[in-house]
């Protein structure tokens, strides 16, 4: 199973570059689409989930882990807004046609991001209803469509902060439950996030996900 870190992006770079699109994407998170998933044991804040293959729109970036979602951000929000070809084919006239248009993708949740050699994979995860074959093509070259295997993994959820301290007091608290019930990581942990960054902060959802064997 392929390697994962996870993050999302910094509130200056929102704002500034996409303004109003981003402002619509928060009040719209209520009803967001979720990446699948189903929850094999439960223990307070933490999970052992199943999660179901998924699609992704994904972007290699080659940036800083701090930066790296702000630079990513635009290119797959520009790919769920339009930047994509839809390849429509019309039978039964004379001549037949072959149209593009573009489509406008749901956002969905969370954003993940993949350390991969000096780059970070950033990723948006596509809604359910696509597949493989119906998945609009991007037109931009740096934004690719992978699809990702189902897994096993621990996972545990928390509010607040962004920061990296937060960030890693938290995982330590899921390696120990990990340790405790015999569970083995399959691969690096994931930090997800379910929200914007200008999203108040006692109400984000955050979690670390540890693919386990």
């Amino acid at each position: 199973m392929k390697k994962r870190k996870v993050i999302l992006f910094s509130v200056p770079f929102i704002f500034v570059l996409l303004g109003l699109p981003v402002l619509l994407y928060s009040c719209a998170t209520v009803g967001i689409e979720k990446v699948q998933y189903a929850v094999l044991e439960k223990d307070r804040a933490i999970e052992v989930r199943e999660y179901k293959p998924y699609l992704v729109a994904e972007t290699r970036v080659d940036s800083d882990f701090k930066d790296a979602g702000d630079v990513a951000f635009r290119r797959l929000f520009n790919y769920i807004s339009g930047a994509n070809q839809t390849k429509e084919s019309i039978a039964m006239t004379a001549p037949v046609e072959q149209q593009a248009a573009s489509e406008k993708i749901a956002m969905t949740a969370p954003v993940t991001q993949q350390a991969s050699g000096d780059k970070y994979a950033v990723s948006f995860v596509m809604p359910a209803k696509y597949t493989l074959d119906t998945l609009p093509a991007p037109t931009d070259e740096a934004v690719a469509i992978k699809e990702i295997p189902g897994y096993k993994a621990a996972v545990i959820r928390y509010s607040g902060t962004w920061s990296q301290k937060r960030y890693e007091a938290k995982k330590a608290l899921l390696e120990d439950y990990m340790k405790e019930n015999g569970l083995t990581a399959a691969g690096e942990p994931i930090w997800a996030r379910y929200d914007p960054p200008f999203q108040l902060w006692f109400l984000r959802r955050n979690e670390v996900v540890i693919p386990i064997e």
